[in-house]
C-alpha cells in the first residue's frame, strides 16, 4: 500500500521558504501571509514527523534533516517542471 504523500501546498511553501531562506520571502513569493507560511510549515512537520526550520527571533534557518529533505523537493519540482516544459514542446530554462 502506497503511503499518501503531504500536501503539494505544503510542499510548495517548504521548497519556497527553503531556497528563500525567508518565511516573509516565502510569503511574498507565493502571495500569501507569513501566517499562512507558518501554518503550512508547522503542518508539514507534523505529517513527517520532524522539525524542518530552527526558528529563533523571526529568523528560520534549515535543520539538518530540512536540508536533506529541501534538496528532494527541489529536484522534485525541477523534474515536474522538466517533465511538464517537454509534454508542452516548450524548451527548458
Amino acid at each position: 500500500m502506497r503511503r499518501a504523500l503531504p500536501s503539494l501546498t505544503a510542499l510548495r511553501v517548504f521548497e519556497a521558504a527553503a531556497r528563500n531562506g525567508s518565511f516573509k520571502a516565502a510569503s511574498q513569493e507565493l502571495n500569501v501571509t507569513e501566517a499562512a507560511i507558518s501554518r503550512q510549515i508547522r503542518l508539514l512537520e507534523t505529517d513527517l514527523g520532524i522539525r524542518l526550520f530552527d526558528r529563533a527571533n523571526r529568523r528560520v534557518r534549515l535543520t539538518h534533516k530540512g536540508q536533506d529533505y529541501f534538496a528532494a523537493v527541489h529536484d522534485a519540482f525541477d523534474a515536474i517542471d522538466s517533465a511538464t516544459r517537454r509534454a508542452a514542446g516548450r524548451k527548458s530554462k
